[in-house]
């Protein structure tokens, strides 16, 4: 055995392996993202991993490896569970051979998602357990953990993650991986996988007998545990909360269920019988608080704390009702830490050199609703592009323009419509929507932009990438030849940092009384690790300071003292500025 420290994604990963996974699924997604990532980088001898087109296609992939017997992750983040729902809410009444784990990261405070969501209720909805570690080590043991109990009951089971425990780091001890010694083949047996009404009732029985068993099983379950100290106060808690409870409450009574769902209602019983006065202190619902005054236990919870965000420990300390309850030395630095400068802000911008600009400056010169979606692309919000007006979810860039085209089919003077989503968006949930704009004669005008990588999560390969996830070279899908098969007659690619010309087609495009398919590409210079040329400079004397540069909004363009100037430490060489200077003053 081995100690090594490791963020819970690692982690994740990390128990994967040791639980004798052979198989695992996802989509990138932020948090969730490095656990596939590590396990095709460590361990890829013994362990597939696939980046599918979206988290259903994960889902049910992961669904049938189990089916033969194998052991499964199938990892996501909390929006992408929204996507898997569908597999999720079945497989809960079929229920798994090999063991199924479904790895679900949070993120409490919107780091990086468009929304906040608490996946455990979608464990209460399926009727499936639910585990939430609190720190590296137990977000390896509780793959293990989760592993055991999804086979022994038949059930898939929920990691959840949080955007803390997902990257935050501890020390982790590896163990030697455990193989199941299972022969990998699928039994034939229709009325156990197929649940048509005849076999699906039955099933239906099967779900509440399970979930019956897995309370009684919570109760002695060794990751739900009670911690006694002062019993005048006793909380209740789980995942990263523990963390902070431990930290600042050390002395204080704690029950830290690691399985929170199904609820172990006679463990709860016991704590609330031992302490005082109970406080329940979870990250975003009040998913345990309503059960346990349901339970008809008296309890604080969301009524001194937030359901909005992320905790910390500050969060608690500042509540004047824990004023009473003995905590650690941090209290007397709590005013000098809120006396802290706040950090300067740092707007998110695209990228130097990055080809979206190129589209959204193109996009500027036209009077156009755009419907855009979930991206790196999504940054053309912020001034000065300013050329974005919804976003809903993945692929929702294209129905929306389909649906905002078609509502206004009786205006005299209908707005013009132009739907916009990435690549790995397009391939995730895009080719759906287009396939509805053809089908019923929409007229609105689509762009890909397409840059060759899933570039906002981290550079994932996706089916146009021409690479797995294994590192193995595979066939590039044409989005040109998708676009034409779903039935759109004019379809065309541009390179957007020609603005000029992306600007002609985007003209005549919108301008048509039919649907176009447009594609934004070129490659993200980042991800290439290589500038598209030179840096770029301003000649002081040709240059009008006009200022029709920085409406690219590129951070390499500087207004300093009333000179424009490019800094070349920034700058990428894309040459678009050199494009729409109408004085030729850079180059």
């Amino acid at each position: 055995m081995t100690k090594k420290l490791l963020s819970g994604n690692e982690a994740v990963a990390r128990g994967a392996y040791e639980a004798g996974v052979t198989f695992a699924a996802g989509y990138p997604g932020t948090p969730s993202t490095e656990i596939l990532e590590t396990i095709a980088g460590k361990y890829k001898d013994v362990i597939y991993a696939e980046w599918s087109p979206n988290e259903k296609v994960a889902f049910e992939a992961a669904a049938g490896a189990a089916f033969a017997g194998a052991r499964v992750i199938t990892t996501m983040k909390h929006v992408g569970l929204n996507v898997a729902a569908d597999p999720l809410m079945t497989l809960a009444h079929i229920g798994t051979v090999g063991g199924f784990v479904a790895v679900v990261a949070d993120d409490p405070g919107m780091h990086s998602s468009q929304n906040e969501q608490d996946t455990r209720h979608y464990a209460r909805f399926a009727k499936i357990p639910v585990l939430e570690p609190s720190d590296s080590e137990e977000a390896k043991e509780f793959v293990k953990l989760s592993m055991q109990i999804s086979e022994e009951f038949s059930t898939p089971v929920i990691l959840r993650m949080t955007t803390r425990t997902s990257h935050s780091r501890s020390l982790v001890t590896e163990t030697a991986r455990q193989e199941t010694g299972r022969e990998i083949t699928f039994e034939k047996n229709p009325p156990r996988y197929i649940p048509i009404p005849i076999w699906g009732r039955p099933m239906r029985h099967k779900v509440e007998e399970r979930i019956r068993k897995l309370c009684r099983y919570g109760t002695g379950f060794a990751a739900n545990k009670i911690i006694w100290n002062d019993k005048r106060y006793g909380i209740i808690t789980s995942g990263i909360a523990y963390q902070y409870v431990r930290e600042v409450f050390p002395d204080v009574s704690v029950l830290k269920l690691g399985m929170p769902f199904p609820f172990p209602d006679e463990l709860i019983k016991t704590f609330a019988a031992g302490v005082g006065e109970v406080f329940v202190v979870e990250e975003l619902d009040d998913f345990l608080e309503e059960h346990i005054k349901a339970l008809g236990i008296p309890c604080h919870g969301k009524d001194i704390l937030p359901n909005i965000g992320e905790l910390s420990p500050d969060v608690l300390l500042k509540n004047p009702l824990f004023k009473n309850a003995p905590t650690t030395a941090l209290t007397a630095d709590q005013d000098s830490i809120h006396t802290l400068p706040d950090l300067p802000a740092r707007p998110p911008v695209l990228c130097p050199g990055c080809p979206h600009r190129g589209i959204f400056y193109a996009l500027g010169r036209l009077d156009v609703v755009v419907t855009g979606d979930i991206g790196c692309y999504s940054l053309g919000v912020f001034p000065p592009l300013s050329r974005m007006d919804t976003i809903l979810c993945m692929g929702g860039g294209i129905s929306m323009a389909h649906g905002i085209e078609k509502a206004q089919r009786n205006r005299k003077q209908p707005q013009k419509i132009v739907g916009i989503v990435g690549d790995s968006t397009f391939f995730h949930s895009g080719i759906t929507g287009l396939l509805d704009i053809a089908y019923n004669k929409g007229a609105s005008t689509i762009i890909v932009a397409d840059n060759r990588i899933t570039a906002m999560t981290g550079y994932q390969d996706n089916p146009g990438s021409g690479r797995t996830l294994m590192g193995e070279s595979t066939g590039e899908v044409s989005i040109e030849e998708l676009g034409r098969a779903c039935g759109l007659k004019n379809v065309r690619t541009v390179d957007p940092r020609d603005i000029q010309t992306a600007a002609a087609m985007l003209k005549a495009a919108t301008e048509s009384a039919e649907p176009w398919l447009i594609i934004s590409k070129s490659p993200c210079p980042q991800h290439l690790r290589q500038l598209p040329g030179p840096p770029l400079s301003v000649t002081e004397k040709i240059c009008r300071k006009c200022q029709v540069c920085l409406k690219l909004g590129c951070p390499a363009l500087e207004k300093i003292g009333g000179r424009i100037r490019i800094n070349e430490l920034l700058c990428a060489g894309c040459g678009m500025c050199r494009n729409i200077c109408p004085a030729r003053a850079i180059g």
